[in-house]
């Protein structure tokens, strides 16, 4: 199971039905116990009792990230640089931080925490945000929620502070510099009960807090004896809302809405082999690989869906992990075509003593139509689909080798497709143009044409094309496209698309360029740019 973020959701806005109520969970030693926990060390027990700092390395030389009790009572602190809080405590111990680590685990406790509400939230670092709204009462009430909260989070030997309230705003400011297990009711006065809190609790970067420290602002109600036009002005340039005081106080008063982006399980397909004995020769290993290629496909085919991006593990012997990854310019569930895909991948790979377990996860899978093949022309048919060939040229020549053609929003037919990397996802088109009706076969450049008409802006009555003379029956149109507006003025002229019919039923795709007398040109030329059928 993994976890990944829906859509932003407003959950702060005012809607029909109970008040909302957001639990906003702080681990305030978060990369300490994490580094506790990966060792296996209780807390004050162990290393743990000894000072210990986490770093990170900056272009200035190694600065403290976190630091755990004992190493807090020693003078480090987090953003110090290492060779100060040595100074004040030679004997500091050392461990490299890990906010990756700490991400992952982050993303498990956010759906550990759907125990207490329908959807919860990643607020990095380390904090989390719970909706509680309409809940509490299956707890006995918000108190005893939150005391079975910090009795589960305590019982994975970490530690949290809780607090409840109407915004995420509000509760994440009084989980961090208000009273463990704070609680602002509905009915409160958010702004009276956040006055004494410091201006830091409006989540605001450190560059903006200074400039509110200099101008003698140091708590949140002192925000509100300064008139709002001045603060506006001074921040009026800061579009950000960790960079702007204002946006930050109305979503923790629930002025404004703040998006939130839940957390949702994600179940990937995932199979592996464990072998009894290691193997060292790349024929096992293909086979090996075929075995696995060969449940994904099984595994996929049960859910419906396709694998876009596949990683390979192999385990060695000696603890050495070897990864292989394969990105896909379709979905595709095909054993054959995995294994000759990551075959080309495997060429360099170093055994060691062997290799004891290999594992095949499709860490992004699409769903995939199940489709019926003709037994008799596939056994006749031994050509390779476009996909395949592409996925084929991208492992061989890389990536940024090989282009596709993508549809692309704009009026004029020459200007519709962009090219770009096949494992680049599609630009979002949002069916702008879905309601036009474009020919099958469009030419690369359009053809002029001779078109004989009643009048300059009639409909064409026979035109000539590659020598031969075509007699229109059937019209439809005009579709006027206009030049683009926001480009820079030129001799653009705007065209009239007509689908045409002829005497013998072929279907034709002709445009006017221009008008007469509209000032860009000489009288109107006539264009072949499509064929129908």
């Amino acid at each position: 199971m993994t976890a990944t973020a829906s859509p932003p959701l407003d959950r702060t806005a005012a809607l029909k039905g109970p008040p909302r109520r957001i639990m906003s969970i702080w681990f305030a030693q978060f990369a300490v116990d994490r580094w506790r926990l990966s060792n296996g060390f209780r807390r004050g027990e162990g290393a743990d009792a000894a000072p210990t700092v986490l770093i990170a390395e900056t272009a200035h030389g190694p600065r403290i990230a976190a630091a755990n009790d004992a190493g807090r009572a020693a003078g480090a602190r987090a953003g110090m640089m290492l060779a100060d809080a040595r100074t004040l405590c030679p004997a500091i111990t050392v461990a490299p931080s890990d906010p990756a680590g700490d991400l992952a685990l982050l993303e498990k406790l956010a759906l550990w925490a759907q125990r207490w509400g329908p959807w919860s939230a990643l607020d990095p670092p380390d904090g989390l945000v719970v909706d509680v709204t309409a809940v509490a009462h299956l707890f006995g009430g918000e108190r005893r929620l939150i005391a079975d909260a910090r009795a589960a989070i305590a019982a994975r030997d970490l530690s949290a502070r809780l607090a409840i309230a109407p915004t995420a705003g509000a509760a994440w400011a009084l989980a961090h510099y208000g009273p463990d297990g704070a609680i602002l009711g509905p009915g409160n006065d958010a702004a009276m009960r956040l006055a004494e809190l410091p201006v830091a609790a409006l989540r605001l970067d450190p560059d903006v807090l200074t400039v509110l420290r200099r101008l003698g602002l140091k708590r949140l109600g002192e925000l509100g004896g300064v008139g709002r036009d001045a603060l506006q002005r001074r921040f009026r340039n800061r579009k950000s809302p960790s960079a702007n005081p204002l946006v930050r106080m109305d979503q923790l008063l629930g002025r404004v809405p703040e998006p939130l982006l839940p957390v949702v399980p994600q179940d990937i397909p995932l199979v592996e082999r464990r072998l009894l004995e290691p193997i060292r020769h790349r024929e096992l290993l293909d086979q090996v690989l075929r075995d696995l290629a060969a449940d994904m496909a099984r595994e996929l085919e049960g859910r419906g869906e396709g694998a876009r991006r596949l990683e390979l593990g192999l385990w060695r012997v000696d603890g050495e992990v070897i990864t292989r990854a394969l990105e896909l310019s379709a979905s595709t569930r095909d054993p054959a075509h995995i294994c000759r895909l990551f075959g080309a991948k495997l060429d360099g790979v170093d055994a060691g003593f062997g290799i004891e377990l290999l594992r095949l996860r499709a860490s992004w899978a699409e769903p995939l139509a199940l489709g019926q093949r003709d037994i008799e022309s596939a056994a006749e048919s031994h050509g390779t689909s476009l996909n395949a060939c592409i996925d084929r040229l991208t492992v061989r020549l890389g990536p940024q080798a090989v282009r596709r053609p993508v549809p692309h929003a704009s009026h004029l037919p020459e200007r519709a497709q962009r090219w770009q990397p096949p494992l680049e996802p599609e630009p979002a088109s949002q069916g702008e143009l879905a309601f036009h009706q474009r020919p099958l076969k469009l030419l690369d450049r359009p053809e002029a044409i001779a078109v004989l008409y009643a009048t300059p802006d009639g409909y064409p009555r026979s035109f000539r094309w590659r020598g031969a003379v075509r007699e229109v029956v059937k019209v439809e149109g005009p579709e006027r496209i206009a030049p683009e507006w926001w480009r820079e003025r030129s001799s653009a002229r705007l065209r009239d698309y007509y689908r045409i019919e002829d005497e013998k039923g072929r279907r034709y795709w002709i445009y006017r360029h221009g008008l007469a007398g509209d000032g860009r040109g000489d009288l109107p030329l006539w264009y072949l740019h499509g064929l129908y059928g």
